[in-house]
């Protein structure tokens, strides 16, 4: 037999599952002195780099025998660049009931997105296929075709950065994906701000500042390579045992 029961469904509200894109920081110091002195080194020059993005605390990357937490010293620091701390993962119990105490919610389930793709073997095509739907376009690249100088900072947010024209000294540019400079790159240059390792760097002639990809940086301090400076140039990320490093290479004319 079956039954059939009356549901009433609430008026004023639904409660259904949602996923909420979250930045993390991987934390490796309880030193927030020096905490703060390198988030201004890196972002202190673009107050806009965030905007109000929710935040996980991871802390596995600590040591065992790290210390206390001043959380809520942390949750400020954070905030000052416009980040929303939400949730913490990885400490040790001690860890984790200051970080509860301040305020962020224990997620120990939660796991970061590789940021490299993985290659798989596509499986065997169906009998049918279904229509799959149109996806959205994505962003294009932000161009610009006017020369940067000295004080100016582009930011291309989500996409990647076109220069047509000279970038001079003290200028910065700075891409969540690639950045191309068709002409002399002697400023700064960020590729993949927001951690994309396969972003990449072109130049049509490479006398930079600072060359920095997926926080991996390089400044003038390390002289180029003999025979690079002014050349056509691509830098790019590369894996290694003892660390991602820069790698350049002299492209083709």
């Amino acid at each position: 037999m079956t039954v059939a029961l009356q549901a009433t469904t609430p008026a004023t509200f639904e409660i259904k599952s949602a996923n909420l894109p979250l930045v993390a920081l991987l934390l490796k110091s309880t030193d927030l002195v020096a905490l703060a002195r390198e988030l201004e080194a890196r972002f202190g020059d673009i107050p806009d780099f965030f905007d109000q993005d929710a935040l996980m605390v991871d802390l596995s990357p600590l040591p065992e025998a790290a210390g206390d937490i001043d959380f809520p010293a942390l949750i400020s620091l954070l905030g000052s660049y416009q980040l929303v701390p939400l949730t913490a993962k990885g400490g040790s119990p001690a860890q984790m009931a200051a970080a509860l105490q301040a305020g962020l919610l224990p997620v120990p389930d939660a796991h970061l997105v590789a940021p490299r793709p993985t290659v798989t073997t596509p499986p065997a095509p169906a009998p049918v296929a279904p229509v799959a739907p149109v996806p959205a376009p994505s962003l294009g690249a932000l161009v610009v075709d006017k020369p940067l100088r000295s004080g100016q900072q582009v930011y291309a947010r989500g996409r990647d950065l076109v220069v047509l024209a000279m970038v001079n000294a003290g200028a910065e540019v700075i891409a969540d994906g690639h950045i191309h400079v068709y002409a002399p790159l002697r400023g700064k240059a960020m590729a993949g701000a927001r951690g994309n390792t396969e972003a990449r760097i072109f130049s049509l002639a490479l006398e930079a500042e600072l060359l920095s990809i997926a926080g991996v940086y390089r400044t003038s301090e390390h002289p180029l390579p003999p025979g690079m400076a002014g050349k056509p140039t691509q830098v790019r990320l590369v894996p290694g045992d003892e660390g991602d490093k820069l790698v350049m290479n002299v492209m083709a004319a």
